[in-house]
C-alpha cells in the first residue's frame, strides 16, 4: 500500500507524521519527496549507500544547419528558446524536454543532451529502506526528478511518501497514484485554510484521505468542526506536547522514546489499510 502524507502548508508536521509511521511498522520504504528541501533524514539517520544523478533532455544547436528562422522559439509556450540574429539562446531551466522544437526545425538542426538535475540517495536505517531526492539548487522544475524517483517504489511492500508542502506541481506529482493521503493540519486558521486547499486537490485526484491534526490542543476547533461539516476522518490527534516538541528539537522521533505512540501509529496504519481495502 502507498500512503502519500501531505499537508496543505509548510510546518504542520507531515514529515514528522511520516517517519513516525514508518518507524511503527516492521518493514516500509519511506521516500522523501520535498526534493526542494529534503529533511527526513535529519531524524531517520539512514546510512546512505548509493546516489543517482537523474538528467533531462535539453536541446543543442548545430550551428551549421541552423538558418536562425525562429520557428524552434515561436514553437516553445515556455521561453527555453530565443533567437537572435545568428545565435540561438538556451534557457535549459525552462526547458520541459518535450522535443517539440526539434520536430518543427526545418533544417533538422536541433539534437539533444543530458543534464544533471539533482540526485536521488538510498539508505538504510534497520527496517527501513529510504529513499530522498535532491534537486540541484537553481533548478526550477522538481517534477522530473519526482518522477524518477517514484519509479524506486516498491510495490510489494508498504510505501510512505513524505509530500512536499503546498499543493503545487510537485505534490500533485507525488500523491498521484497513491492508495491514501494523510493530510496533516493544524488548529489555526491558517491550517484550516490551507487544508481546505488540500483537501479540493486530493478529491480532484480521486484519492481516498483522512486528518491528523498535529499540536492538537494550540488553537482552536475550527478544523474538526469543518471535517465533521464535510464528512473528512479525523484519523489522529497529536496534543501540543512538550515533550514531543523536545524529542523533535533534538532530531529524535518520538515514537522512539514514547512506545505508546508506536502503538496508535499501528492501529493508525491498521486502519487506513482496512479503509483500502474495502
Amino acid at each position: 500500500m502507498i500512503i502519500a502524507v501531505a499537508s496543505g502548508k509548510g510546518g504542520t508536521g507531515k514529515t514528522t507524521i511520516a517517519i513516525n509511521l514508518a518507524l511503527s511498522l516492521d518493514t516500509t520504504q519511506l521516500i522523501d519527496c520535498d526534493v526542494e528541501e529534503p529533511n527526513v533524514n535529519i531524524f531517520l539517520k539512514a546510512t546512505m549507500d548509493t546516489h543517482e544523478n537523474v538528467t533531462v533532455d535539453t536541446p543543442t544547436i548545430d550551428v551549421e544547419k541552423c538558418d536562425y528562422c525562429g520557428k524552434c522559439a515561436d514553437f516553445c509556450m515556455y521561453h527555453a528558446l530565443a533567437v537572435v540574429p545568428k545565435k540561438v539562446l538556451i534557457f535549459p531551466e525552462l526547458c520541459h524536454s518535450c522535443e517539440g522544437c526539434a520536430l518543427v526545425c526545418p533544417r533538422d538542426a536541433i539534437s539533444w543532451k543530458k543534464r544533471v538535475i539533482g540526485t536521488i540517495d538510498h539508505g538504510t536505517r534497520g527496517a527501513v529502506d529510504f529513499y530522498q531526492g535532491v534537486l540541484h539548487i537553481g533548478e526550477a522544475m522538481a517534477v522530473p526528478l519526482l518522477r524518477s524517483l517514484k519509479k524506486k517504489i516498491d510495490a510489494t511492500t508498504h510505501v510512505i511518501l513524505d509530500a512536499p508542502p503546498g499543493t503545487s506541481c510537485p505534490v500533485i506529482e507525488t500523491i498521484r497514484g497513491s492508495d491514501y493521503c494523510l493530510l496533516v493540519t493544524e488548529p489555526t486558521p491558517f491550517g484550516l485554510h490551507d487544508l481546505k486547499i488540500a483537501v479540493d486537490v486530493v478529491r480532484h485526484l480521486s484519492i481516498p484521505f483522512g486528518v491528523v491534526i498535529n499540536r492538537d490542543g494550540s488553537g482552536d476547533n475550527r478544523v474538526e468542526c469543518y471535517c465533521q461539516h464535510e464528512k473528512i476522518p479525523v484519523l489522529m490527534k497529536i496534543p501540543h506536547s512538550e515533550k514531543i516538541a523536545y524529542l523533535y528539537s533534538k532530531g529524535i522521533p518520538f515514537v522512539n522514546e514514547l512506545p505508546e505512540w508506536r502503538i496508535r501509529f499501528q492501529n493508525l496504519f491498521q486502519r487506513l489499510q482496512n479503509e483500502v481495502t474495502l
